[in-house]
Formats: C-alpha cells, structure tokens, sequence
C-alpha cells in the first residue's frame, strides 16, 4: 500500500455525493489501473470545473496523492478552500429484498476479499432514477476493491456504478452515512467463526 493512492482512495470517498457519478467512477478505475498521472490532472480539474471546495483535511488528502503524481501546484492551490461539516439532502432506499445478477456477484467478489467485514446495498432516489450505491466495510487494497466491483457493476449494464469502500471503524462521512442507513444488508462475516455466510436484504 502507498500512501498516495490510499490518500487518493480517502479523498475520493470523501467526494462522494459531490462529485458527478461518471466523474466519480472513472477517478476509481484510473486509481485501481495505476492511471496516476491523468487522475492527479482530472482530479484537480473538476475540483476546479465544478467549483468543489475541500476542507483542511481533504486538502492534505489531494496533495499527498494528486500532488505527488504530477497536478499542477498553481491548480491545487486554486482549489476552493471549505470551511465547516457537510451535510446531505441525498435519498435513499433500501430497494427489493431479492438479489439481482449483479448483487450476486458483487457479493461473490467481496467474499473473497481479505479484510472485509460487511457489504450493503442502497438506491439512490434522484431525478434520473434510482442509482444502486454498494457500501463495503473494511477490504485490503481498498481501492483495488473498489475497482473490481466497478468493472463488475458495468458488465451487468451499470454505466455510473457507485462503489464506496470504507473503513471497517471510524464514522463515515454523511453521504454515507444517510446510504448506510437507507441500505439492507447484502453480506457480513460472522464474528464467532471464519466462515462467512450471506444475509437476507431486507
């Protein structure tokens, strides 16, 4: 793990809900590819494109990724600065109890993937539609992860997939916080054995 692209995984969890989808997710999949020097330089680009300010911490975030591959410093440094929490108006539902093709192979990938704890599933209610928002705890390599379940999203026909790898502990941010709490339990590993057994959303 590098603290570059760990940093690059942290901010872009934190822009979540902020940033468009289609932005969203191609950062991720550039990040997963080791596409470095095009993400610092498109990272900063929409920061600055759609008028995005980041707070003290978040500023950290870009420089030690974005600025160690490569961003313009006179563009980082246009970035708008941010100043108290946020907040989210964001909607969403838990959406139907049965699994789909695609939740099925998400949970088939974060199954297998060492240091994950739960997966969850929410809907996003918007004007376009309703847009599916995975929510993973824990994961190695989260942005590898995030990655993976991205290209898995796309071949069932998502153009826009949401994936949001957090950590196992901490409290999220409140996107994904409102998304946690709209959500149904995909997935958990259980805490009395090794074994790991799906759950019934709902």
């Amino acid at each position: 793990m590098t603290s570059a692209e760990r940093s690059t995984h942290d901010l872009l969890v934190a822009l979540a809900g902020r940033l468009p989808d289609e932005v969203l997710w191609r950062l991720r999949d550039w990040l997963a590819a080791g596409a470095h020097e095009p993400l610092a330089a498109m990272l900063t680009r929409e920061l600055l494109r759609h008028r995005l300010g980041l707070t003290d911490a978040e500023r950290v975030l870009l420089v030690a990724g974005a600025g160690e591959w490569g961003a313009s410093r006179r563009l980082l440094e246009a970035v708008l600065p941010l100043d108290g929490p946020l907040h989210t108006d964001v909607v969403f539902r838990s959406g139907p109890d049965a699994l789909d093709a695609a939740a099925l192979s998400v949970l088939g990938v974060v199954r297998g993937h060492p240091g994950c704890v739960e997966l969850r599933q929410a809907w996003r209610v918007g004007p376009r539609g309703d847009q599916r928002v995975l929510v993973v705890h824990g994961g190695e390599r989260p942005w590898l992860l995030a990655g993976t379940l991205q290209r898995v999203l796309r071949a069932h026909g998502d153009r826009t997939p949401c994936v949001e790898v957090l950590p196992a502990h901490g409290e999220p941010p409140a996107y994904h916080q409102a998304a946690i709490i709209g959500s149904a339990p995909l997935w958990q590993s259980t805490a009395s054995s090794s074994s790991m057994e799906p759950v019934a959303a709902g």
